[in-house]
């Protein structure tokens, strides 16, 4: 019985019969040679069909193809290159399909967000899902080996912690609303608190009338917190975590970024340690190109492009002003205008990768940022407890795997590195002239 396999394994049958399923790719005829490219998910195989080696009935369903036919295909494995091919002996159509919508010429980005499921089939899509796999293989292997637990946090939230201007509110039965959770951080410092080092990784939210290349409605976060860990440890960690996962899907998926035409070399440089500035320094740098720019708020991504172009790797910027950072972010006791927080900038001009810093340990000092944000103390005291009950120094970030992908695979836009995604004036199903 000819065995059946998938693409990615046809160099373990090199000169053997097998059979593959899939969907037409490509596919053209020259004279009494027939070509024939078929994809299955695993990789792209070219099966090569002629008069004195198919027989007449593969031949004639050869005639009726047409793109994305299911088909399947008996022959012979041979080298090709650096691949492997399929000297076709039988063709069968499975499921013929109609004219496929999306040709070979050029389309604009709301015919094919307005295709996305039928665009996902496209090479270079493909290419983008397999290093956003492998990266995300390649995070949980990195904490697993850190030994963190990883916690799941709720994707509703009781209240908006943070204000509501950027939340999505949601209709909770007969109860008051409930709110669609920007960040799993505060849950995962009450499990540091039971546990000592934990991660979540999930789907965040945020409710932001933005449509620029960098913004998405819904992104997944990986965001971990460490018990009995500083600011310095923290940046430690991240810059071991970055080069951990970069190195590694390098290692993987060259082919993929062959396909997207990635220039790898920041990536390659992309090892600990990396280079550290103070917001006052990173001030510095900007004013030097940017002489208007006041120092003061946060950045915006021109500014952290000016930053990082200084650099052949990431670089963070910590100590940011206390004033624009979340009321949970610790005050530098040395500085109590500063605040021990970093983010870590991508090369390429590709922003903020990671934004963290240590915790408020002080019940004090958290009950006053509370006051000075304006915030509800009720909404909080289950927050507080962490502090009345056993307070420790921890720190944390949060990564978002959409930025690093883009960053990664070199992307102009990060809406291509989530399957399905959202973005502000449209979903993913609907058609719309938003860009």
């Amino acid at each position: 019985m000819t065995p059946k396999t998938s693409i990615n394994k046809l160099k373990n049958f090199e000169g053997q019969e097998v059979s593959l399923s899939g969907w037409v790719y490509q596919f053209r005829s020259s004279g009494k040679i027939s070509f024939l490219v078929l994809r299955d998910g695993t990789g792209d195989c070219q099966c090569v069909f002629t008069e004195g080696t198919a027989d007449s009935k593969s031949l004639e369903a050869f005639s009726k193809l047409s793109l994305e036919t299911a088909v399947e295909v008996r022959g012979q494995v041979k080298k090709w290159k650096d691949s492997y091919e399929l000297k076709g002996q039988d063709l069968k159509i499975l499921f013929s399909a109609e004219p496929w919508p999306l040709g070979k010429k050029s389309h604009g980005v709301d015919f094919l967000m307005s295709h996305r499921h039928l665009w996902l089939r496209s090479k270079k899509q493909r290419a983008i899902m397999n290093v956003r796999n492998e990266l995300i293989q390649n995070i949980h292997h990195f904490f697993q080996k850190e030994e963190f637990l990883h916690i799941d946090a709720p994707i509703l939230a009781a209240n908006a912690c943070e204000g509501t201007s950027s939340l999505f509110s949601v209709n909770f039965f007969d109860q008051e609303p409930a709110y669609l959770s920007q960040s799993g951080q505060m849950y995962m410092e009450a499990a540091a608190a039971a546990y000592g080092k934990v991660y979540c990784f999930g789907p965040t939210f945020r409710a932001e009338k933005s449509s620029t290349r960098r913004h998405l409605l819904e992104f997944w976060m990986i965001e971990p917190e460490m018990a009995f860990c500083n600011l310095e440890e923290a940046m430690e960690l991240a810059e071991r975590f970055v080069e951990y996962v970069v190195q590694n899907t390098l290692q993987t998926k060259t082919e993929e970024l062959k396909v997207l035409e990635r220039n790898l070399d920041f990536l390659r440089e992309t090892r600990a340690p990396f280079p550290r500035l103070s917001y006052k320094t990173a001030c510095e740098v900007i004013q030097k190109s940017n002489p208007d720019f006041q120092p003061g708020g946060d950045f915006g991504g021109g500014e952290e492009t000016l930053i990082s172009s200084q650099y052949k790797k990431p670089v963070f910027v910590h100590h940011y002003p206390k004033d624009i950072k979340a009321f949970y972010m610790k005050e530098d006791e040395e500085n109590p205008s500063l605040s021990l927080s970093f983010d870590l900038l991508a090369t390429d001009g590709y922003g903020e990768l990671i934004g963290g810093g240590q915790r408020e340990d002080s019940l004090e000092k958290l009950e006053e940022g509370i006051r000075e944000h304006h915030l509800k103390k009720e909404d909080f005291e289950w927050y507080l407890d962490l502090r009345r009950f056993g307070s420790f120094t921890h720190s944390g970030f949060g990564l978002g795997l959409e930025r690093l992908v883009a960053w990664v695979c070199g992307l102009d836009h990060v809406r291509e590195t989530i399957p399905f995604p959202r973005v502000y004036g449209r979903s993913f199903f609907e058609k719309s002239s938003s860009s």
